[in-house]
């Protein structure tokens, strides 16, 4: 059975090693650098208050990874979780590990607004968060990176 533990120091490399994975593949609009994957890492192990990590764990086998930020909604007047990252390693996806997430951060946070983004094209992540409960939601994200 896996576990969902927070990211440690030790976790770092294997960690960094999975986003880039996840960062180069096409659900992802940018690639990310290795400077930004370490500070990723280091702000989830050094206790940020925005950002935590979490690794899914079976017998010492890490077998993905997922960061949440949080922030909060004053459209809603609740605090906000955003689910930014969810990467499972291809030998381990099927399994019900993405659910458990969602369950174990949902009893985290019972009072919070749940968001996510979504490449278009990512049929299988799609059906995973309808089922567990998430609609898609008429916005358009807009951003502008600091210089």
């Amino acid at each position: 059975m896996s576990t969902i533990r927070k990211i440690t120091g030790q976790d770092k490399r294997e960690v960094m090693d999975m986003m880039r994975v996840f960062y180069a593949s096409p659900v992802v609009l940018t690639c990310g650098t290795d400077e930004i994957f370490e500070s990723n890492v280091d702000s989830c192990v050094e206790g940020s208050p925005f950002l935590e990590g979490y690794v899914f764990e079976e017998a010492g086998i890490i077998q993905g990874y997922a960061m949440i930020a949080r922030s909060f909604s004053t459209e809603l007047g609740k605090p906000c979780v955003w689910l930014e990252d969810l990467y499972i390693k291809s030998e381990y996806r099927s399994l019900g590990l993405g659910k458990d997430f969602f369950e174990f951060v949902e009893r985290l946070y019972p009072d919070a607004i749940f968001r996510l983004e979504v490449d278009t094209g990512n049929e299988r992540a799609i059906r995973l968060y309808e089922k567990c409960g998430y609609e898609t939601v008429p916005y358009l994200e807009m951003r502008k990176s600091a210089e």
